[in-house]
């Protein structure tokens, strides 16, 4: 099955999406080289950018110079545990030069896709509890009706601890600038293309020094030593691809992968994590608080209280404001030019941010 593509992860940070049959394949690369042109003036485009992941052109192994490989931005590099959720977006998610029975096909999909204007195509989500991912596919999102989709979504949200309502607050904001962005432009239009969110799931992705409370970045691990000593670094989600030192390419390409960062099927093994959501630690220097954005009620006594409040009264306004999220648009195969605003994008949209703000609300 030809949609059944792989997403490559290289060592030095980017993606690799294999390039789609024709017409698909080269829609999606004439897509981005026109949004990625250097020459490109059109505000409209170069604000489009900010929503993408960043486009290194096109990339070919040596074995097999007719393979053409789009090179992206992995977003999901710089979380330690990435949480992940593709969701389709618009009311039809079939172009419009599509025929009779792709049409039909693609409505007996989801029927109510006109009706919500999304589809959760996946999801996978980290547990702090059990220290595990929990993984949906595309059934769990097909599943979903109005009156279950607000649950359906929420579930993406919720660490096993708490519902992340930094998390969802910090979606909205990034889905009302996509939204912004569509009612201002009217010469593109979108089907069957995705947005990307991700969180970080690990508690502990931030460390807070009480002293000069600064936010240092937990360091990656490597997971690996390439030949030649090029660190590579591994997220469970994506599949590593290697060089080896005669050019020749070894890829690990999962069977089911259809979609651009692909969400892992194998559930993590369960490992127990200790209970406790905030942690305190004594360093020789000074006091290292590490702390979660859903710390409970009864973890606020005695002298934490005073201490944490301390601590976020003097972060900087961003980090208060919003969580550590990545919402961005992906799967461009079926973009066409336009002159009208792409209202079944825009309906999607709304109706996404709809649900996002029913569960931040309730």
């Amino acid at each position: 099955n030809a949609s059944l593509l792989g997403i490559l992860q290289h060592p030095d940070g980017t993606v690799l999406k294999q390039l789609q049959p024709p017409p698909r394949g080269p829609r999606e690369q004439e897509f981005y080289n026109k949004v990625y042109d250097s020459n490109c003036c059109d505000s409209i485009l170069l604000e489009l950018r900010e929503y993408l992941p960043k486009y290194f052109g096109v990339w070919s192994p040596p074995t097999a110079p007719n393979d053409t490989y789009l090179k992206l931005e992995d977003v999901t590099r710089k979380f330690n545990k990435p949480c992940i959720m593709d969701v389709k977006i618009g009311q039809k998610s079939y172009d419009p030069y599509a025929s009779a029975e792709k049409i039909q096909q693609q409505v007996s999909k989801y029927p109510l896709m006109e009706e919500i204007g999304f589809l959760v195509l996946g999801m996978r989500v980290y547990h702090v509890s059990s220290d595990s991912y929990e993984t949906q596919n595309q059934h769990y999102g097909r599943s979903l009706t109005k009156e279950t989709v607000k649950d359906g979504i929420s579930k993406f949200f919720h660490s096993g601890y708490c519902l992340r309502k930094d998390v969802v607050a910090a979606s909205i904001q990034k889905v009302e600038k996509i939204l912004e962005w569509f009612e201002g432009q009217t010469q593109l239009n979108f089907y069957a293309s995705s947005l990307l969110f991700v969180y970080e799931g690990s508690c502990q992705a931030t460390t807070v020094r009480l002293s000069d409370v600064t936010l240092a970045e937990k360091r990656r691990v490597p997971k690996g030593l390439l030949s030649g000593g090029d660190v590579l670094e591994y997220n469970n989600n994506i599949h590593v691809i290697n060089s080896t030192e005669n050019g020749k390419i070894e890829a690990s390409v999962g069977k089911g992968l259809s979609k651009f960062y692909a969400l892992h099927k194998k559930a993590c093994s369960k490992r127990h994590h200790s209970q406790l959501s905030l942690k305190v630690e004594n360093s020789e220097q000074d006091n290292v608080w590490k702390t979660s954005t859903c710390i409970t009620q009864e973890h606020l006594n005695g002298n934490v209280l005073p201490q944490l409040e301390k601590v976020f009264y003097h972060m900087p306004a961003e980090t208060k404001e919003s969580a550590n999220v990545e919402v961005r648009m992906i799967d461009f195969a079926h973009v066409f030019p336009s002159n009208t605003k792409d209202e079944g994008y825009i309906y999607g949209l709304k109706n996404l941010i709809t649900v996002l703000q029913n569960i931040l609300d309730n």
